[in-house]
């Protein structure tokens, strides 16, 4: 899977993403990384799942927790979850949306 850190995604503008249908209104699980908080690490960036709305540290971060969140649940779409940002991107597609 490509890194999803911005400047790394290879934009590829044919294919479509057929999980659109999943995503929901979520509300965020907490305002940092669950998982990371819990072990007492820290995180680069977050995402946040748009099926169920769990917030976990991005592919840059050591912990990688919202790539194990999908790994785990199959919800395919995250979005990122900094200020300023609203990109979402779908791991089963490998498409930003």
């Amino acid at each position: 899977m490509s890194d999803i850190s911005r400047g790394k995604i290879n934009m590829k503008q044919s294919k479509v993403c057929s999980h659109r249908d999943q995503i929901k209104d979520v509300l965020p699980s907490g305002q940092g990384c669950l998982e990371c908080l819990r072990m007492g690490d820290s995180w680069v960036n977050l995402r946040i799942c748009m099926i169920c709305g769990q917030v976990g540290c991005c592919d840059n971060s050591k912990n990688k927790h919202a790539t194990k969140h999908f790994h785990a649940t199959g919800h395919p779409i995250i979005k990122s979850f900094q200020p300023g940002e609203d990109w979402m991107w779908c791991y089963v597609d490998e498409i930003l949306l």
